[in-house]
């Protein structure tokens, strides 16, 4: 019998003892099975694996600890290596342009943004330079004008990374256009956002004091939220300096100012005289929590596949929806009962009637009998017939609650069934529901199903799929509810506005806003425009209550006006001879009835004022996609009804903001950022600590700690206000939401010290004597100067097209790639050799092109960047003549035909593709010193450009390299040489023999050269395409074709590569 006597256990690291014959087993139990060969070889295989999994394991935690300890080690060494510099305090005095400090101040040795970014914005503001220019006769400037009317923040707190976005994207186009010498004006202003602020305020005053906005009075609670919206007005304006926008702060509004209320009166009284705006006893979307009326686009509705249970504000446990309720009625002076089905069984007391359908042979012997309301005495239900009702569709038969169904509302007006409300403002049952009076109306869904049992009437309960709609404020469950409101008539006015939109005098961008555009105004309904609150502007009309009665419908006894005095003269026309009082409405106007004015409004309508005359209609409108109905629409059609003008020509919808989960940002979840804590940087704890002083109940303020544990470990760096812009501009390529993700800020900080560090460099690198020369235009004297220059020209243009196409992603691309690819990492770095080993004539012309490539630099990303390009643009000398006070309104970089030079561009790309090839070969095969490299050209031009820029490519290919020679398409291909394909005008090729593993470097260009086999048969697939073929333009062709001929000379030198290390093997 074989055993496992004196093998290794790899489990164990022991012998295992041999296999004893198995000792006798007591009596009735089972003797001990003997393993086999074959389990006991795979026990080994099994002990063999979990023994390596273990040492994997054991492995990747040593590999981890490493790290760390590295990390740490690392971590120390640059604590160790940092100077520590002191806080950064300014010493210009506010509104004085900023006293530059030496780069060898400590603040300023490395890039600060704190530093950088302080002392401009009051100097700017100060200077006038927000402020719109207008020609000495009053007109806008010949370039044109450019005018966008702030969004105004809701003055509810303080400003998110929504905000952010749209200031981002709004200053960049103000400043850019501005720099073409536009006329522009950006104008800033608040939203009162009345149930918003109205609510915070109530919450405030009872958190603080136990008390309610009744136990102030009207205006006294409205000089409290005067006093609360002062306070948080000036963080959003501090925020929104901070972010470096340039409004013209002179004429900021504000929605309940003096100017904006007269637009508003003038609105309501105008639409109101004309029927637009009339009263109307309609149903309207309820919030019992904040206990007035929102519209249609203040409701979510929440979507439910079955039974589920909901948190609903004031009860303590959840409240079941999702499921359909079915119970029976019984039919007056029979046995029969007649089974109906509702989701909201507790409405079941305001039901007036049933309805079925006309040739329903099931239910056509009871219409035009009643059914009895079991729990409301002397009630009938009439039972009627309609064709509305669906025979398919539960049992038939419809139970009617007119008052409290926008369907049974229709029904009951066909039928003339009564309108019973019976619910009151705050949620509870009234005097119309019978024994459940003084009831909360969701403890009443419990308790009447109960009821229902008692009586035999309940039949059944079932999941079903609905819709609950919920205020998007207070998260209560809207209820339908009867009440006389102000409306506003808006199919009219809606065809216009599609009207202007369709025929191209207004442009929404992106598509897809333009057609949810035409999508909600097609389906538009009246607009309820009067809220119960004291917050905001009051309805200016008021109600004559005549001595001894009247007559008179009630809707005619409404009579509006700017002033009560001017509703007085209406009344007393109306009402000649007639005693009576006036009373003016107790509701406020829904916020957006005002802020729908807001593009005239902030220019001074109604009165005829130069800047409504010379600056209306307004050039664009940029905010998010998600208030496209709430307020642009409602823009249009207001603008068109009142002015006759479109209020803008262009709109941009811009993606919403997401945390880097891709999560709607939200206080609950802890996701919400301020860009303050951005631009100055916060701890963890400081993060943690905001939430306690928010309104966040105990469990979400848990949740919310939680996320920023996770989200930012080490609290949110420091990243300045000119990175934080250049990312939210990055992010808008006008598709889908932004995932917000901090690290992508910081690196744009990395991008800002880049800046810093290349003009420091540039300004040590001018003579003192140095002064620019008149014209920046001026080709330069080396290639490098003239492909430059090419690259600048070439930016300008791409930069101007991408901005005014609203293209800002490539915006950004263009202004980063320039920056950064083109003239920090190849120009500035080239220019050295030549400023080093030129001729004085050259050298002069490499640092005249070098301020020139660099103050386009700067104003090129001004628009982007303010406070850094203004920063390093005040260090820089002026040219003679120039006596531009600010980069703010020095001249934007614009095409210049003279300066085109594609030749250039082609020539010192070639060279500096040689000079990658150099080093990547160098480096790629660990050779650093006294390397041999050969360019092989395969034309004329690529010979002789590379002949005559030799000096420049051996200086550039770094110190491995000790000398390179050119050789022409006829020498035969360089012995002992790996080589480095260029293009099909060259390739590099550097000395290996004796210096490289021969077999390694085979089996290398061997996987090169399949990849190149992949690439030509991927481009061949392409070309041969049809649809390729028909679509693609010349251009794009020529692209794809120079690719394969590519990919084809890549092939051709890997296979002789191969060849030759398989010769080298062989000598």
């Amino acid at each position: 019998m074989a055993t496992n006597a004196g093998r290794p256990n790899p489990a164990e690291g022991a012998s295992a003892p041999a296999q004893a014959p198995a000792a006798q087993a007591p009596a009735g139990a089972e003797a001990p099975k003997i393993k086999s060969e074959k389990d006991l070889e795979k026990d080994r295989k099994k002990a063999e694996k979990a023994a390596k999994l273990e040492a994997k394991k054991a492995k990747a935690a040593q590999q981890a600890a490493n790290a760390a300890a590295n990390k740490e080690k690392k971590a120390k060494k640059e604590k160790a290596d940092e100077v520590e510099v002191p806080p950064y305090v300014e010493d210009t005095p506010a509104g004085e342009k900023k006293r530059i400090r030496s780069f060898e101040d400590p603040n300023f040795k490395a890039y600060d943004p704190i530093a950088v970014e302080s002392a401009w914005y009051t100097w700017w503001e100060k200077e006038g330079f927000f402020k719109p220019e207008f020609k000495p006769n009053g007109d806008v400037k010949d370039e044109g004008s450019f005018v966008i009317v702030h969004p105004p923040p809701n003055v509810t707190g303080a400003l998110h990374m929504g905000h952010a976005l749209t200031d981002s994207l709004q200053d960049m186009m103000i400043r850019w256009s501005r720099m073409h010498g536009k006329t522009t004006l950006w104008l800033p202003g608040v939203d009162h956002a009345g149930i918003s602020a109205q609510s915070v305020v109530e919450n405030m005053l009872w958190r603080r004091k136990q008390q309610t906005r009744h136990d102030l009075g009207r205006e006294k609670f409205v000089q409290t939220v005067y006093d609360w919206k002062e306070e948080y007005h000036q963080r959003i304006n501090k925020a929104l300096t901070r972010l470096g926008g340039s409004f013209d702060w002179s004429r900021e509004a504000f929605t309940m100012d003096e100017s904006r209320y007269a637009a508003v009166m003038e609105n309501f009284v105008r639409l109101h005289e004309e029927g637009i705006v009339y009263r109307a006893n309609r149903l309207v979307n309820w919030c019992t929590i904040l206990s007035t009326t929102l519209s249609t686009l203040e409701v979510d509705n929440k979507e439910l596949t079955g039974r589920t249970l909901l948190e609903v504000p004031g009860y303590d446990k959840k409240v079941e929806f999702g499921v359909i309720i079915h119970f029976k009625y019984p039919i007056e002076g029979t046995d029969e009962t007649l089974e109906v089905a509702t989701t909201r069984i507790e409405t079941m007391l305001g039901d007036t009637g049933i309805a079925v359908h006309p040739k329903d042979t099931r239910y056509t012997h009871l219409i035009g009998k009643n059914a009895i309301h079991p729990f409301i005495p002397g009630r009938k239900l009439p039972i009627v017939a309609d064709d509305y009702v669906d025979r398919e569709f539960g049992t038939g038969a419809v139970k009617l609650t007119p008052a409290h169904d926008v369907n049974d509302f229709n029904l009951g007006q066909r039928h003339n069934l009564e309108f019973i409300n019976i619910l009151t403002d705050d949620g509870l049952m009234n005097e119309n529901a019978g024994p459940y009076a003084g009831q909360k109306r969701f403890d009443v869904r419990y308790s009447i199903q109960d009821a229902l049992k008692e009586k035999g009437l309940y039949v059944d309960k079932k999941d079903n799929a609905m819709k609950v709609p919920m205020c998007s404020k207070s998260k209560d469950v809207i209820e339908p509810i009867l009440k006389p409101q102000w409306w506003v008539k808006m199919k009219d006015m809606a065809a216009e506005a599609v009207k202007v939109v369709k025929n191209g005098e207004i442009k929404i961008r992106p598509e897809s806003a333009e057609k949810a555009y035409y999508r909600w105004m097609e389906d538009i309904n009246d607009w309820c425009i009067s809220r119960q609150l004291w917050w905001g502007h009051r309805c200016p009309v008021y109600f004559a209550k005549i001595e001894g009665g009247s007559d008179l419908p009630e809707e005619e006894l409404w009579f509006s006006g700017r002033t009560k005095e001017e509703a007085e003269a209406k009344a007393n026309k109306k009402l000649a001879g007639k005693t009576f009082t006036l009373e003016q409405d107790e509701d406020v106007l829904d916020t957006w009835f005002s802020s729908g004015l807001w593009p005239f409004s902030t220019l001074g309508w109604p009165n005829k004022t130069q800047d409504l005359e010379k600056l209306f209609p307004t050039s664009m409108l940029e905010t998010g996609w998600d208030i496209l109905f709430f307020w642009i629409a409602r823009m249009i059609m207001l603008s068109l009804k009142l002015t006759g003008k479109i209020p803008f020509e262009e709109v941009f919808c811009h993606s919403l903001v997401r945390d880097s989960e891709g999560r709607k940002m939200s206080k609950s979840l802890g996701n919400v950022i301020d860009p303050l804590d951005v631009i100055s940087g916060i701890p963890l704890q400081t993060l943690h600590d905001k939430l306690a002083l928010g309104n966040l109940h105990p469990t979400e303020v848990e949740r919310a700690t939680k996320y920023q544990k996770t989200a930012f470990p080490d609290g949110i760096p420091q990243c300045g206000a000119d990175a934080l812009r250049f990312t939210m501009i990055n992010a808008t390529t006008g598709g889908s939401d932004i995932n917000l993700e901090i690290r992508s800020i910081y690196g744009y900080r990395k991008f800002c010290n880049k800046i810093f560090q290349a003009t420091k460099y540039v300004l040590g690198s001018l003579p003192a004597d140095f002064v620019p020369s008149k014209q920046g235009a001026v080709p330069g004297k080396t290639l490098a100067e003239r492909w430059i220059l090419h690259k600048m020209n070439q930016a300008a243009k791409e930069i101007n097209v991408a901005i005014a196409e609203r293209e800002f992603s490539r915006s950004t691309a263009i202004v980063y790639k320039y920056w950064y690819s083109e003239l920090c990492d190849v120009y500035i770095e080239n220019s050295k050799s030549i400023i080093r080993d030129g001729t004085p004539e050259e050298r002069e012309s490499a640092i005249q092109t070098l301020y020139t490539a660099l103050e386009a630099a700067l104003t090129m990303i001004h628009p982007f960047m303010p406070f850094i390009s203004e920063e390093m643009w005040q260090r820089m000398p002026r040219r003679p003549s120039d006596e531009t006070k600010s980069i703010m309104i020095a001249k934007y970089p614009v095409y210049n035909a003279a300066l085109d030079d594609p030749a250039s561009e082609t020539a010192y790309e070639l060279v500096l593709d040689c000079v990658k090839a150099a080093r990547s070969l160098t480096a790629e095969y660990a050779i650093k010193e006294n390397a041999d490299v050969i360019i092989q050209t395969f034309t004329k031009t690529a010979e002789e450009t590379c002949t005559k820029e030799l000096v420049s490519i051996t200086s550039l290919a770094g110190k491995a390299v000790n000398k390179i020679n050119i050789i022409g398409a006829d020498a035969a291909r360089p012995v002992a040489c790996v080589a480095y394909p260029v293009s099909t005008a060259a390739t590099v090729f550097l000395h290996v023999k004796g210096r490289v593993d021969m077999d390694a470097e085979i089996a290398k260009a061997q996987k090169r050269l399949d990849k190149a086999q992949q690439n030509i048969q991927r481009q061949e697939k392409l070309l041969a395409d049809a649809v390729y073929l028909q679509k693609a333009s010349e251009t794009v062709r020529e692209a794809d074709e120079k690719k394969l001929a590519d990919a084809k000379q890549e092939l051709s030198s890997f296979e002789a590569t191969i060849k030759q290390f398989e010769q080298l093997k062989l000598e």
